[in-house]
């Protein structure tokens, strides 16, 4: 189900119509709703939103299990190397990253 432009309302007009917002997202409905013109929020179902996080939740278990298996193919193929020396590297690379520029002389 798309967005509409019957899905898109003004906050004033969120306001005043509160109640009958509340039933058409109960019944199905998304609504963006904006303020000055721009997208400020949405209303979903609580159920729908429910779901979002399931499918959330559930997409970050299925990238740690790619992470997994990368980390198993590169132990495969003989790609290890020292945990400590590798940690100590980009401890090293980020506080590079967090110096000030040198400026010319």
């Amino acid at each position: 189900m798309g967005i509409t432009v019957r899905d898109i309302v003004a906050f004033s007009e969120a306001r005043t119509h509160f109640s009958r917002l509340v039933d058409e997202v109960c019944q199905g409905a998304e609504k963006i709703i904006t303020r000055n013109g721009e997208p400020a929020v949405a209303m979903i179902d609580a159920k729908r939103l429910d779901y979002y996080h399931q499918l959330e939740r559930d997409r970050g278990h299925l990238m740690l299990i790619d992470e997994v298996e990368k980390g198993l193919a590169d132990i495969a193929a003989g790609r290890t190397g020292d945990a400590e020396e590798y940690l100590a590297a980009i401890k090293t690379r980020r506080a590079n990253r967090n110096l000030p520029a040198k400026t010319g002389s």
